[in-house]
């Protein structure tokens, strides 16, 4: 069977764009290249993408124009000339990675849906962005022989906001690279002294924007300090992230708050250089009000950093028993959940065991098989 994949969202900017939905793509694609060379599957892939410089073994690889990283102009390339593209290449099948399908198509499609945030959060995102997604979504969805969704949360959205059929859906996880392991001590430490990082600091992954909470997060981190011990307080927060979109407010209440020297924000963090980062990290701190996977907590579970994070459904699918939660409106529970994390040094050492244990539930190899599966199961 030859499979036509959509990854124009695959990038490699040093941006938002670099993250989320880019990661799944980029390891999707590698994954299921490995599947061909390791005669895991004889299927065929052409993946089309916008970034040159992006390798996958056993993957056919379809360049596309540059002008095609513009918003309206993908859009347009997806409806209208993807459906030319899939069947000059008498594909059997097409895979929107991103929440999308090309809708004139004749060919079965699958679609994997991250999330419903411009549905159940629609405040959070900018007018055509959420117009966009709601209903280009909606129709894919609807218009699928079979969806992907990444948790249980995004399924059970999908059936309750779309009324997608449960026998249409399967939920794939996503998984976490072999790079994400634990390293030692005395790496951790060399690690803060040649970035100039804070001896003692706890971290956040991801962008900064609205539905991420972390203007909570802000607030609970200034009520902890308010209390805490003067050795404490030299402890850090540090916000790793590129800028979304309606960042603005999380840097003045860092400003109202007076933590400047205290709340620090690096940029966003290559992918290659994330692990170094979690592992030199006290905790890791992931807040969000919404998130389809979450896949940072993942990430830091598998380098051994403990976890604190919100209850919020897909993030609890992940975790398990192995990472510290508080629910996530409550200013006041993230302030003593800080304060646990920052303050007991036994609970650090359990949550780190958990989490390990855990993280080694999700691989990519894993997520590319149960892909072929769903691949499979709806062959023409």
């Amino acid at each position: 069977m030859h499979i036509a994949i959509n990854a124009q969202l695959l990038s490699d900017q040093a941006s938002y764009r670099g993250a989320g939905v880019s990661n799944y793509s980029r390891h999707l694609l590698q994954h299921l290249g490995q599947s061909v060379g390791s005669g895991g599957t004889e299927h065929h892939f052409t993946a089309f993408i916008n970034t040159p410089d992006f390798q996958a073994d056993g993957i056919t690889l379809a360049l596309t124009r540059p002008s095609l990283q513009q918003p309206l102009a993908r859009i347009v390339w997806e409806q209208l000339v993807l459906p030319l593209k899939v069947h000059q290449l008498h594909a059997d099948l097409v895979h929107g990675l991103v929440n999308v399908l090309p809708l004139t198509t004749a060919k079965p499609g699958v679609v994997t849906v991250h999330d419903l945030s411009f549905v159940r959060m629609p405040e959070k995102l900018r007018l055509a962005k959420r117009l966009y997604l709601a209903r280009l979504c909606q129709a894919s969805v609807t218009k699928a022989a079979h969806v992907i969704a990444v948790s249980q949360q995004t399924a059970d959205d999908l059936m309750g906001y779309f009324d997608v059929a449960a026998r249409k859906i399967s939920v794939v996880h996503n998984g976490v690279t072999a790079a994400f392991t634990p390293g030692t001590p005395q790496q951790a430490a060399q690690f803060r002294t040649d970035r100039a990082l804070p001896e003692r600091f706890l971290l956040y992954v991801g962008t900064l924007e609205p539905r991420k909470n972390l203007t909570l997060l802000i607030k609970a981190f200034a009520q902890w300090r308010s209390q805490a011990s003067a050795e404490d307080r030299s402890l850090k927060l540090i916000l790793a992230g590129a800028k979304g979109w309606f960042y603005t407010e999380i840097f003045q209440w860092v400003k109202t708050l007076g933590l400047e020297q205290d709340v620090l924000f690096p940029g966003f963090i290559p992918d290659a250089d994330l692990p170094a980062w979690y592992r030199a990290a006290e905790g890791f701190v992931y807040p969000s009000l919404l998130e389809g996977f979450g896949l940072p907590v993942l990430e830091a579970m598998a380098c051994g950093t403990p976890v604190l994070c919100s209850q919020i459904p897909s993030l609890l699918e992940i975790i398990g028993d192995s990472a510290l939660t508080f629910p996530a409106h409550d200013e006041a529970a993230l302030a003593a959940s800080l304060a646990l994390l920052i303050n007991q040094s036994a609970l650090r050492v359990a949550l780190r065991q958990k989490g390990l244990a855990q993280a080694r539930n999700f691989s990519w190899q894993r997520t590319a098989q149960a892909t072929i599966a769903v691949y499979n199961q709806i062959a023409p």
